[in-house]
């Protein structure tokens, strides 16, 4: 894994295979970011004319490489476009996703430095944060002969505030390996991540991070009433787990449980996705791989909050076993559903989750889940849907995504599209509902389940879970840890409003 530090020397000083510099793009051509004056002056002043000689434009996402002059310890100079050229400062996420390029691009090479534009704290820490998720390789099932991850990023920062800019960077750290940690099990083949493997994980992290966790077996299960977790997991061989996994602060004066849909592998069950549909399936867990990140988290930053986790995990195979539609499911805490469709169950395993979170009491529920293509169809592949039976909730969690780089929408709950749901014949409620507004129905049926009373939210981040494309940013193919910034933020402001 990449080792992160930070440092105040000087960037023509400071040795190492790169230096990484901010350009962005001016109306007459390239324009040098605060940070490249050395690095100017080891070029006579002509930087900007070099790069532009290679073909550089200062765009964002772009990336070139110059053989260092003399007056520079580096060996390479790695220009880094910012886009627009901004007269005050860079946003942070411009500078977390200009780090990221930096880290890809960089893959191999044992030392950088990253001497980008980052005067402030936050900037400190989004250029950390950015270069240790850009620098994230999935290789357990590679053989020899990739490149490695970059060794080590030493972030600059002015010398004045060094304290705060190396807590900064340790922030980024806890926060960017729980991301990748999130990233790692999303990515992780399902023939090796199942329910029973995935509770270990969490209950050796646990250990580790001196949190709480309980996990129900199917006996527990059974014996608990969990028919949602149960209906679902039927038809595997791989029996399902609720787990539960508590960070507490001895000066919290909130609780808050977030629920993480945990199906290690959907193929729709007897509802059987086609093909093309179910490949890319072992990430239907992300959001309890983002549940679970966010928890350890929390604990890492020390948060006074006290954060309850419960992953609602199972694996939806179709067998002999396996639910069929048109059976009727009595979930935890009593309600029954009549199963129109195998193959829209995660909102089955989120609901007996949901009940259960809410008899602790906690201030607010939020879960997270890769729930519906319905979404995807309405936000694309980078936003995720916000609902919540609180609007003052709704806001407040698409504040604080933006606020650390994660794109969301606030999402209705239109009244007339329960209708659908609750005219089941033999049940309180069906599975499905109005096909039109997927998302939203989806998004309702969970509503049922929490009690009354108890503020709630639900993100659907089935279309930024998993990217297919090609990298962009810090973001790789496969894994992204959507919804893990957004959780520890949520949790960070809850904090600060009770203090």
């Amino acid at each position: 894994m990449t080792a992160l530090s930070v440092s105040t020397s000087a960037a023509a000083s400071l040795r190492a295979d790169a230096l990484v510099v901010g350009v962005a793009k001016g109306p007459k051509g390239i324009v040098l970011a605060a940070g490249t004056d050395a690095v100017n002056e080891a070029f006579e002043g002509k930087l900007a004319e070099v790069l532009t000689t290679l073909g550089a434009t200062g765009a964002e996402g772009e990336a070139v490489k110059v053989p260092s002059p003399a007056g520079l310890k580096a060996a390479l100079v790695l220009a880094v476009g910012l886009g627009e050229a901004a007269e005050e400062g860079y946003g942070l996420e411009t500078l977390r996703r200009a780090a990221g390029v930096a880290a890809r691009t960089l893959a191999g090479a044992k030392k950088a430095a990253l001497a980008l534009p980052a005067e402030s704290v936050d900037e400190v820490e989004a250029v950390a944060l950015g270069g240790l998720l850009g620098s994230y390789a999935f290789g357990t099932y590679k053989g020899e002969g990739g490149k490695e991850p970059v060794g080590e990023l030493v972030v600059l920062a002015p010398r004045k505030g060094s304290k705060d800019s190396k807590a900064a960077v340790e922030r980024a750290v806890a926060i960017g390996e729980e991301m990748n940690r999130a990233r790692d099990l999303v990515n992780t083949a399902p023939n090796d991540l199942n329910p029973k493997s995935f509770a270990a994980i969490v209950q050796a992290a646990g250990k580790e991070h001196g949190l709480k966790v309980e996990v129900l077996d199917e006996k527990a299960l059974t014996k608990g009433g969990f028919g949602g977790l149960l209906g679902v997991g039927n038809g595997s061989a791989n029996p399902p787990r609720l787990v539960k996994v508590a960070y507490t602060h001895p000066k919290a004066k909130a609780t808050l449980a977030f629920v993480g849909k945990g199906i290690t592998y959907d193929s729709g069950g007897i509802s059987l996705k086609p093909a093309g549909h179910n490949e890319t399936m072992k990430c239907d867990m992300a959001g309890a791989a983002a549940v679970f990140a966010a928890v350890v988290a929390a604990k890492r930053l020390g948060l006074a909050v006290n954060v309850t986790g419960w992953l609602a995990l199972a694996e939806n195979m179709p067998s002999g076993s396996a639910t069929r539609p048109g059976d009727v499911l009595r979930m935890y805490g009593g309600k029954t559903v009549e199963v129109l469709n195998t193959d829209a169950e995660g909102r089955l395993v989120l609901a007996d989750a949901i009940v259960r979170a809410g008899e602790e009491n906690p201030d607010a529920i939020v879960d997270v889940a890769t729930l519906t293509g319905a979404m995807v169809l309405a936000l694309g592949n980078r936003t995720f849907g916000v609902m919540s039976n609180n609007d003052e909730l709704r806001e407040t969690l698409h504040t604080v995504a933006g606020e650390v780089g994660e794109q969301s929408w606030p999402m209705p709950l239109p009244a007339e599209l329960r209708k659908g749901m609750t005219e089941s014949t033999i049940a309180d409620l069906a599975n499905m509902g109005e096909r039109m507004g997927g998302g939203l129905v989806a998004g309702l049926f969970l509503k049922e389940f929490v009690a009354e009373g108890t503020d709630w939210a639900h993100l659907d981040i089935a279309g930024p879970a998993f990217h297919e494309g090609a990298p962009f940013g810090y973001t790789p193919k496969g894994g992204t840890a959507s919804a893990v910034r957004t959780l520890v933020a949520y949790a960070e402001r809850t904090a600060a409003a009770k203090a």
